[in-house]
């Protein structure tokens, strides 16, 4: 099977995950898309300090009416950072036969030579990047770290990198929705709608839940 990893804080969830997550889903033929809520973000702190169980469970209502969606709570149940890494790691060790599909947006993958261990990341799993707006990759081989370009090889046709590994990197243009939780945050705590900018069902249970009321 090909199965896609979704990792983020998802604080809260919107549109535009699900939108990254579906493009990628189909572009690469992918059997099913993982989501999977960061326990204990290691690259920035967790605005409003959201807990793990409210952000799953708005996953868990984004994704409820898709059948190749899943939600892994597995960062949360393990103690420490929630490094990348570690959680690849520990989905090869969960499907070893299958393979393996990382998505990011554009944005993230920019800055991915400041994850834990990013080298490893390229040699163990493939990768999908999907653009975000502001954030076009038009040189794939310049958007990558400089101390592991020398691993990878340019394949121009479907805009991919294929590693040494036996992995790959492949480029999909393709989210036009400019959304960020960020925006979200602040419109719930100033009383604003943001049922264009989530799913229905999350917008009704952070108004019900109050989740964003101190985010000013």
């Amino acid at each position: 099977m090909r199965i896609g990893l979704m990792g983020g804080t998802f604080n809260p969830v919107h549109l535009a995950h699900v939108h990254i997550a579906e493009e990628a889903r189909q572009a690469c033929a992918l059997d099913r898309v993982i989501f999977i809520p960061a326990g204990d973000p290691p690259h920035k702190p967790l605005a409003g300090e959201v807990p793990f169980a409210r952000r799953s469970r708005m996953v868990m209502l984004a994704i409820s009416g898709n059948p190749f969606f899943e939600l892994s709570e597995i960062e949360g149940e393990r103690s420490g950072k929630s490094y990348s890494i570690d959680t690849i790691h520990a989905f090869r060790e969960l499907f070893p036969q299958d393979e393996l599909y990382f998505i990011v947006g554009s944005d993230s993958f920019l800055e991915i030579g400041l994850w834990h261990r990013f080298q490893e990341i390229f040699a163990s799993c493939n990768l999908i990047v999907v653009e975000r707006p502001g954030k076009h990759i038009s040189d794939l081989v310049e958007a990558l770290p400089v101390a592991i370009r020398a691993e990878f090889s340019y394949t121009s046709g479907d805009r991919r990198l294929d590693h040494t590994a036996g992995t790959s990197v492949r480029f999909l243009s393709g989210c036009p929705l400019d959304i960020s939780s960020s925006e979200i945050r602040a419109l719930a705590a100033s009383g604003r709608p943001i049922t264009h900018l989530v799913p229905p069902q999350v917008a009704a249970y952070i108004t019900e839940q109050r989740i964003y009321n101190t985010c000013r």
